[in-house]
């Protein structure tokens, strides 16, 4: 009896990054950059360029691959389905509201209340249930299948990472010269996508809570394994597994760093502090590297931070 054979990995590259832009660039925000002084950090070095990413629709970059799915997928006229801590949820749940599409959401009991309120904003079918992302996932798929819908997934498709890939390629055209971005790793599709994009052209760096550390656990394994999940950022960055394609492009990924998280509380402190963002745990951990010394520049090397995640009620205003 003949072994069955996988099929290929369908990977992203530059190429794949820049014909999904043309398609989806009229339906997301090209995200600004700022610069600011280390000093205001506590650091020292070269000036931070900042990506704003979370000024995007639905408050994250997940829209970016929300949209590419939606536009590119044959089939995802008769509905959607997506499971989600919360921002991919939320995001897929915007794109379908624009496009005029039906999504059916799954999350999991630790999605934070921002999070599943901006779902039903977006006017979603929402299921909640399970208690981590891999419960909501397997329901969503049984959904799936039952009615015969397509699966956008959160991290580990060809279409979610060629969207999520236009973050690197508006940064470095608004960053030129820059050395290195920090970007916050859950379940791979951004730094995935951004490794796509980059090509090598930029030195890219993954973080990860200690406690969520799929990346940096699977490179050490030499493949991907399932890891223990929790945490602050759980709801955002607590994938099992790192996702196959951003595993098939972590050639382009320099290195992870694992952070606290009190480092990542600090660092969502510490962005209020400065430029007056209100960034969840998942969008804050990239700075968390910085401020707790887990990265260091070397003198004069300009550094990227992606503040990627703003969906929270952290903060209350009077």
């Amino acid at each position: 009896m003949t072994a069955a054979v996988s099929a290929p990995l369908s990977i992203p590259d530059r190429n794949a990054v820049r014909a999904t832009e043309a398609v989806i660039r009229s339906h997301v925000r090209r995200t600004p950059v700022i610069e600011t002084a280390p000093e205001d950090f506590g650091l020292r070095g070269a000036p931070l360029a900042f990506k704003l990413e979370f000024m995007q629709h639905s408050g994250t970059f997940k829209a970016r691959g929300a949209f590419a799915n939606l536009l590119l997928r044959e089939g995802a006229e008769r509905g959607v389905v997506a499971a989600s801590g919360g921002n991919h949820g939320a995001a897929v749940a915007f794109a379908a509201m624009k496009l005029g599409i039906k999504a059916h959401i799954y999350v999991p009991r630790i999605s934070s209340p921002a999070k599943i309120d901006r779902i039903k904003q977006y006017g979603a079918e929402i299921t909640v249930g399970g208690e981590a992302y891999a419960d909501a996932y397997a329901a969503s798929r049984t959904f799936a299948a039952e009615h015969g819908l397509i699966e956008v997934h959160a991290y580990d498709g060809f279409e979610t990472l060629s969207g999520q890939g236009m973050v690197g390629l508006e940064w470095l055209e608004q960053s030129p010269g820059i050395d290195t971005l920090l970007v916050a790793v859950g379940g791979g599709g951004l730094i995935g996508g951004i490794a796509a994009a980059a090509e090598g052209k930029v030195r890219i760096m993954g973080v990860e809570p200690e406690n969520a550390a799929t990346l940096y656990e699977a490179t050490k394994a030499g493949h991907p394994v399932d890891v223990p999940v929790s945490g602050v950022a759980a709801d955002s960055l607590g994938a099992r597994r790192i996702g196959a394609l951003c595993f098939a492009l972590s050639g382009y990924i320099d290195r992870t760093v694992l952070v606290t998280d009190e480092a990542i509380v600090a660092a969502q402190k510490k962005i209020w502090d400065v430029l007056r963002v209100v960034a969840e745990p998942g969008g804050a951990a990239a700075l968390a590297a910085l401020l707790s010394g887990r990265y260091v520049p070397a003198p004069g090397e300009r550094v990227g931070v992606l503040l990627c995640g703003a969906n929270t009620t952290a903060v209350k205003f009077d």
